[in-house]
């Protein structure tokens, strides 16, 4: 079995990237805009559309808010392994900052080479709309002032 790991750092708190994250069925609206293209909830299953146009059904394995992480398992599309399970989770990194963890065991091995340039792309695209989430509930949650005139 092969693993493809990728740790990056979010300028977000991990809340801010756990309420984007538990998102299961809004993956290309709020993780991952532009790189998703399409994301359709079934009970505990994802059709998510990728911008290349591969297609992958994902179902849920665990949604765990207390340790901020999410796994699911490919079972079906036009992605063909004999073994895919997938989880992302957001952990602490200081009082600003998460560290985002990505980890996929596939099979068959030569999988993981295609999946790792997938993950590289991909992470890119979540840091960026994740950051960018945060600094719009950051603007929603900070007091208006208003001037006299």
């Amino acid at each position: 079995m092969a693993s493809v790991h990728k740790e990056f750092l979010v300028d977000a708190t991990p809340d801010q990237v756990w309420d984007v994250l538990r998102d299961f069925g809004a993956v290309h609206e709020r993780l991952a805009p532009g790189f998703v293209t399409d994301t359709r909830l079934d009970a505990d299953t994802r059709t998510v559309t990728f911008a290349d146009g591969t297609i992958v059904a994902e179902r849920l394995v665990d949604l765990d808010p207390v340790s901020r992480r999410v796994a699911y398992t490919v079972v079906g599309g036009s992605l063909h392994p004999s073994h895919h399970h997938a989880w992302m989770q957001a952990l602490p990194e200081d009082e600003v900052r998460t560290r985002f963890i990505w980890h996929i065991d596939v099979l068959p091995e030569p999988l993981a080479a295609p999946i790792a340039e997938f993950v590289e792309h991909g992470s890119t695209v979540m840091r960026a709309a994740l950051e960018a989430a945060a600094a719009r509930s950051t603007r929603v949650d900070e007091p208006v002032h208003e001037t006299a005139r």
